[in-house]
């Protein structure tokens, strides 16, 4: 499948190769996606048995962060840490990124004295704004709109479990938000079917989703019943109700997603070995029951730890390309 990455050569050096950014899940081809996971097994296989690798020595990686994070600031300092290479932290406290210097001017300053940045904000239009006037590699560590590293850890993790998720089958029950948004490209690349059942008003939005090419178009079902998402199921996910920059439909949502509690009912209708997955934080007996996310075919420890393997993988691939 085509590849829809964003290549800006614009602001680069003469003769210097384009660079690679990783903005959404349909930055990269269905190619790309079988190299990143193989790597990150590989990777990952090291980091358990001792083993350093190093391959971004004397590379450093700005992390600019305009949400609150835990898992995405650990994964990313951590794993650069692993890789040889160095870690500057930002955030919209300590830098001028959007408040008294444009993001594109913060973009062109930062780019020229770091390797590789990644971006935790709001709106997906001010990474692109940041990406297009970077002369390095930008990654989406979370946007309003998707959150594809999550997504390629997760998909990491069912493979790590369960073998290869193409023809699998995988429920959404929850919020139509970036994960679902992500998921549903996910789907069309790595071919699997998609379920998504989410409250009246909060459905996932195609014209976010489906990129200008027509990829996602059709690789999903909608269901107004989340037992019906549910069954057969080989991976049932979700995420809290109310995202970061949502809090004030805290209550409102509460009661509009009251029946979208992943719980045993939704996992015993799955397939006898669904896994269940959050990218966390959860709030449990909210949209996930206790028993559910600390039972046994829970695996979001191993999710959130993959977090930091396959984001080696893709900071390693957008700096080295692909190594043998």
């Amino acid at each position: 499948m085509k590849s829809s990455t964003n290549v800006i050569p614009s602001t680069l050096p003469k003769g210097a190769p384009p660079v690679r950014h990783y903005l959404q899940f349909a930055d990269f081809s269905t190619e790309e996606y079988h190299y990143l996971l193989a790597r990150a097994a590989m990777i990952k296989k090291k980091f358990k048995t001792f083993e350093k690798h190093h391959s971004l020595e004397d590379r450093t990686l700005a992390m600019i962060f305009e949400k609150a994070s835990t898992r995405t600031r650990v994964s990313f300092e951590a794993g650069m840490y692993q890789l040889g290479g160095s870690v500057v932290h930002l955030t919209t406290g300590d830098s001028q990124l959007g408040r008294s210097e444009p993001i594109e001017d913060s973009a062109k300053v930062i780019s020229r004295m770091t390797d590789i940045v990644m971006i935790r904000t709001f709106e997906q239009t001010k990474l692109e704004r940041f990406a297009a006037n970077s002369r390095v590699p930008v990654i989406n560590g979370l946007t309003n709109e998707f959150h594809p590293c999550q997504i390629l850890a997760d998909i990491f993790t069912y493979i790590e479990h369960r073998g290869p998720i193409a023809g699998k089958t995988v429920a959404w029950v929850g919020d139509g938000n970036n994960m679902a948004n992500t998921w549903l490209q996910a789907a069309s690349l790595l071919g699997f079917h998609l379920r998504v059942s989410t409250p009246s008003g909060y459905e996932l939005d195609e014209k976010i989703a489906v990129t200008p090419d027509g990829m996602g178009t059709g690789s999903y079902k909608t269901y107004s019943d989340p037992m019906d998402a549910c069954k057969g199921a080989d991976l049932v996910t979700t995420d809290v109700w109310t995202s970061m920059g949502f809090e004030a439909e805290n209550e409102v949502r509460r009661t509009a997603f009251a029946a979208w509690c992943v719980n045993r009912e939704m996992m015993a209708v799955a397939a006898p070995d669904a896994l269940f997955m959050h990218c966390l934080p959860a709030h449990r007996g909210e949209e996930v029951e206790a028993e559910v996310i600390d039972g046994p075919q829970s695996v979001v420890w191993d999710e959130a730890e993959n977090r930091m393997h396959v984001q080696k993988a893709l900071m390693e691939y957008l700096l080295l390309g692909r190594l043998e």
